[in-house]
């Protein structure tokens, strides 16, 4: 299927265009979630409140089950659930209705998971123009925006390669790649460089920030590694589904 084809069939809404806000990227407010288990109510957030400014890496430390993947799933707007207020670029999620808030995650949002989830019949160009066409960018833009990030993330030589061709670490560059093609607020990053080595990791880390900081966009990035997370500009804490 064409770059095209894929496009139509993922474009899931058109809410038009939502309003643009000042420098707030990301908002939590008494954020919770709870879980029914064995008749039991487990509540993994509890009233979390944290602030995002346009431009700020922040790092989310905490042990395996603390519930820093639910947190992500929150701000990323993946499913409901969840109690409290979301505002993405100034804008509160509970107000939308679906194609509202499938449109405020696409044109606001980019993701960058432990797994690079990259499409393995496309090339890394044509992984990194897809999202933009489904935002509704040209294509010769789009492929012109998809060459300069993967560019300037030290993949220009492999443009024309699948992700079984590339590295662990390529691929994980082109998902980096990916998540900042349609220039995002903020960008929500969940153990990105989880299935690196630790030299691996080290470089993703550094392309990821530079680009980050490059494209002025925010980032939370949830982590267990201190030392990855010294480097970016903000450290908090989730403990007993609250931040410290």
């Amino acid at each position: 299927m064409s770059e095209a084809g894929v496009a139509g069939s993922l474009r899931s809404a058109d809410a038009g265009s939502l309003p643009r806000a000042g420098g707030e990227a990301l908002a939590l407010v008494g954020l919770t979630r709870r879980f029914a288990q064995g008749g039991e109510a487990i509540e993994v957030l509890r009233g979390v409140d944290l602030t995002l400014a346009r431009g700020e890496i922040v790092a989310l430390l905490g042990p395996s089950g603390s519930g820093k993947s639910t947190l992500l799933q929150a701000a990323g707007l993946l499913e409901g659930g969840f109690g409290g207020h979301i505002r993405i670029d100034g804008v509160e999620a509970a107000g939308l209705d679906d194609s509202g808030r499938t449109a405020l995650r696409r044109d606001r949002l980019g993701f960058v998971y432990q797994f690079h989830h990259l499409l393995p019949d496309f090339s890394a160009l044509e992984n990194v123009v897809l999202p933009q066409l489904v935002a509704g960018a040209r294509t010769d833009a789009a492929r012109a925006r998809a060459a300069d990030l993967l560019e300037a993330l030290g993949l220009g030589h492999r443009l024309t390669h699948r992700p079984s061709q590339l590295s662990g670490g390529e691929q994980q560059r082109v998902a980096v790649a990916r998540a900042l093609a349609t220039r995002p607020v903020l960008v929500l990053a969940d153990e990105p460089t989880g299935n690196l080595d630790e030299g691996t990791a080290s470089l993703v880390l550094d392309a990821f920030l530079a680009q980050v900081r490059g494209e002025g966009a925010a980032a939370l990035v949830a982590t267990h590694n201190e030392a990855l997370a010294s480097r970016m500009d903000r450290v908090v804490r989730l403990h007993e589904g609250r931040l410290a």
